[in-house]
């Protein structure tokens, strides 16, 4: 588990403020219906950190992602990335911002290559407008340093070898690295993940994992949603944990794996104090299973 010096001193409690932070949520909501699936009062995230968004399956999670990334639009709510307003904006803008994300299933276009891929994650491109694509000598060198800057990507994720191949012939976990690949491609401040992890294969998960790591490296911010918790562990320097649409818990990895209410969202029912210490510890290790059976199932799902 990584550690890091500005998590000292932070009480693990939902909202905590945090140091610097690069996102800041307060009081966004989505209804569907009479369902409230997200609702959440405020919450922080951390510049330059790796923070998981963990919680039961309808939790909210992914819910949360459409809206922080203008793929939704919230019925009430603001946030500001870097000082910024974004609520209300749309995903392209957002991209252009330094927000970029990827999907829980892969979009890669499988009828273009993977360079081609690449090049569309790429903004303000000059040679998208009629009339500039009309003359070629006011658009060519911007084409070739994204271009040098694709093949730089692909070589990093070990994808050079596919440049030239149609998407749709990658593997899953391929198409993983490609997506996180070409989000790269805008140069982002923060980088958030839809289940990066869904439908890998163990060969590749440690390539992913070590990617997301040096994300961190390199100075950007990460959010990511997971299901697999040896994943949040391994990388992780904060959880946010949602249930029922709402933040019910933050800490470090460690300290959530203790919390009583992170326990009980997991367990789906209430749990009277424990009497012992034998008995605390059988209901942690009954979260515990809770928790990594989800990561099992996913396991068996995998090509």
């Amino acid at each position: 588990m990584p550690t890091d010096t500005w998590v000292d001193g932070i009480t693990p409690e939902p909202g905590v403020a945090k140091p610097d932070p690069i996102l800041v949520v307060d009081g966004v909501t989505r209804r569907f219906g009479g369902l409230k699936a997200v609702d959440v009062d405020h919450v922080e995230f951390q510049r330059g950190a790796i923070t998981a968004l963990i919680g039961p399956n309808g939790a909210g999670k992914t819910t949360f992602f459409n809206l922080l990334t203008g793929f939704d639009r919230p019925d009430a709510g603001a946030w500001t990335f870097d000082g910024r307003t974004m609520a209300g904006m749309s995903a392209h803008k957002v991209a252009r911002r330094g927000m970029v994300r990827t999907f829980q299933l892969t979009k890669a276009l499988s009828r273009l290559t993977v360079m081609e891929n690449m090049k569309l994650g790429a903004t303000k491109q000059k040679g998208e407008s009629f009339a500039v694509a009309l003359l070629p000598p006011l658009w060519r060198k911007q084409e070739r340093a994204i271009e040098d800057r694709a093949d730089d990507l692909l070589a990093r994720f070990k994808l050079d070898n596919k440049r030239n191949d149609f998407a749709g012939t990658l593997s899953g976990g391929q198409r993983k690295l490609l997506e996180m690949a070409r989000a790269l491609m805008v140069q982002p401040d923060i980088v958030m993940l839809d289940e990066p992890m869904a439908g890998v294969n163990p060969a590749l998960t440690q390539s992913l994992l070590g990617h997301v790591k040096d994300l961190r490296t390199q100075g950007m911010s990460v959010l990511f949603v997971e299901h697999d918790m040896d994943v949040v562990r391994d990388i992780s320097d904060w959880v946010v944990v949602m249930a029922e649409g709402k933040i019910i818990s933050e800490g470090t990895p460690d300290h959530i794996g203790q919390d009583r209410k992170v326990i009980d969202a997991y367990l789906g029912a209430s749990h009277d104090a424990p009497t012992t210490a034998e008995e605390e510890q059988r209901q942690l290790a009954e979260a515990e299973a809770a928790l990594d059976a989800q990561s099992a199932e996913r396991e068996q799902l995998q090509p």
